[in-house]
């Protein structure tokens, strides 16, 4: 039982975009980073997952998007379920086919092409070129400041724009979950309000989303329900909300508590953290 942890109402499988199962992952045979992590997705909903780096968090994501193998990793253990289709053995490309997209930390996005050529190119898999066009124009009108820019290098953007870009072009492929792997690192705090509200339009519009972010406040601020993984276990979970008014959240993700204390102490607090480790 994890420590700190809430009871929900149990879900279906017919509610969960996103259900991973006692997941286990190995890198280069040796390496065991991911130690039976477990954690579901409702439609609809954002979702946090919050650590420190080295946590799991990124080898997380690679295993829910098929990346591992570009990793020398592998799921030796556990499910991959997406929209209550096993998707644990299929390839990267095969999960975008399945609703599945992601936005890789530090953006990723074709620096020498156009803003244009980069959506395009994330409406490769589109059924058909009609639903490219009308998602692309979606896009420009979702993202403003990409229709100004279109004709433009992408590389010449600034670094909020060019995340803006790196999350329209998932967006292209009409995922019904996305994945979002710390998407306001590096930004000005102005910049990571407008990515903030991005997130939830992107939402709003009916894309489940799993949140990976440093900036706690931020996304639990928006978040429906969060997991914190330390060591590649998840350690607590619950409602957004609980986590924010959380004691032990404030104290290591949030940047404060309640008293100050001591540096032997707060060393001390971080060896008897291992919340249900």
């Amino acid at each position: 039982m994890v420590v700190g942890s809430t009871i929900e109402p149990t879900l279906g499988q017919a509610d969960k975009a996103l259900d991973v199962e006692n997941l286990e992952v190995v890198y280069n045979d040796v390496v065991l980073v991911l130690r039976g992590v477990s954690l579901n997705i409702a439609r609809g909903a954002i979702v946090t997952l919050l650590g420190a780096n080295g946590a799991g968090k990124t080898t997380l994501l690679r295993a829910v998007s098929g990346l591992l193998e570009l990793h020398r990793a592998d799921a030796t253990k556990g499910s991959i379920r997406l929209d209550g289709h096993d998707v644990t053995r299929l390839a990267s490309a095969s999960r975008v086919g399945k609703g599945l997209a992601q936005v890789m930390e530090g953006r990723r996005i074709f620096t020498s092409l156009t803003v244009e050529e980069n959506l395009r190119s994330g409406g490769i898999a589109a059924a058909s070129r009609s639903e490219a066009n009308d998602t692309f124009g979606r896009m420009l009108e979702m993202f403003p400041v990409l229709a100004r820019r279109l004709h433009d290098v992408a590389g010449y953007l600034s670094g909020g724009e060019q995340q803006m870009l790196a999350i329209g072009r998932a967006l292209m492929s009409g995922p019904s979950m996305l994945l979002l792997d710390e998407p306001s690192l590096g930004l000005a705090p102005r910049v990571v309000e407008q990515i903030r509200d991005v997130v939830v339009e992107v939402n709003r519009h009916g894309t489940s989303v799993l949140l990976v972010e440093q900036n706690a406040a931020m996304a639990l601020s928006i978040a429906d329900h969060g997991y914190v993984m330390e060591h590649g276990r998840i350690v607590r979970e619950g409602p957004a909300s609980s986590l924010l008014a959380d004691r032990d959240i404030a104290e290591f993700y949030l940047g404060g508590g309640t008293d100050r204390r001591s540096y032997a102490d707060v060393k001390t607090y971080r060896r008897r953290k291992t919340w249900g480790a």
